[in-house]
């Protein structure tokens, strides 16, 4: 038999009025039931009137559970990598296609929040800098090569703890750096692969946990207007 039960709406999707209004029945659900107060309800409100993707919604409704005392996600969030969910973050396609290569010539590139790590990156800062932060960031393989060339410029590079890194670059009047240890790796977790030239330059590696959730933005607007809704 088919399992007809439909998917969790991805992350970076496009939220449809449809979507804000049940996230805000919920919330007013959850004034009546004393999970929270006015005042986060307030702010909630606003968050959710605002927001454009499923990232932006889920936060609002990731601590109240469901009528009926079940779990209600509006779409499934970035997953924290020290909880097992590794698996999901390898070989699937993040919000933001990176390509396979990041150049900053007299200039900038960013890569961070949810994005594709390629199998291979070439990242190249030349009187420039760089920056891949991949704590929330997908992988396309298990193993990844990120390959750095900084000529008299600089690149970072930031990784979750629990991620296998191996720093292979060589640096000619220049250096590679891993100044954090990412400990023991988690099971299923990606390796990543960082080599290259820095002449001149830097490629520094760092460890760091993800960022907590942002609070909701503070409200604008009456608060009486507000409380006629419910």
């Amino acid at each position: 038999m088919t399992d007809e039960r439909p998917e969790k709406p991805l992350p970076e999707l496009r939220a449809s009025d449809a979507d804000r209004e049940r996230v805000v029945e919920r919330l007013r659900d959850a004034v009546a039931e004393g999970r929270i107060d006015m005042d986060e309800f307030e702010e909630r409100l606003e968050v959710a009137y605002t927001s454009k993707t499923y990232a932006e919604l889920e936060p609002l409704t990731r601590d109240l559970p469901a009528p009926g005392g079940a779990p209600m996600p509006v779409a499934a969030a970035a997953p924290a990598p020290a909880d097992g969910s590794w698996p999901s973050r390898i070989g699937g396609s993040g919000a933001q296609g990176a390509g396979s290569a990041a150049v900053a010539v007299m200039s900038t590139f960013q890569r961070k929040g949810n994005w594709t790590v390629p199998a291979r990156l070439d990242a190249v800062a030349f009187w420039g800098s760089g920056e891949l932060d991949l704590r929330e960031a997908n992988f396309a393989e298990r193993e990844v090569v990120i390959n750095c060339v900084a000529i008299m410029g600089g690149i970072e590079i930031t990784v979750p703890p629990g991620v296998e890194v191996d720093v292979r670059g060589f640096g000619f009047m220049g250096a590679f750096d891993q100044r954090d240890t990412p400990g023991a790796a988690d099971p299923g977790a990606p390796r990543v692969v960082v080599t290259g030239l820095a002449f001149w330059g830097g490629v520094e590696v760092k460890v760091k946990p993800p960022k907590p959730p942002k609070s909701p933005k503070p409200l604008k607007g009456s608060r009486a207007n507000l409380r006629k809704e419910l």
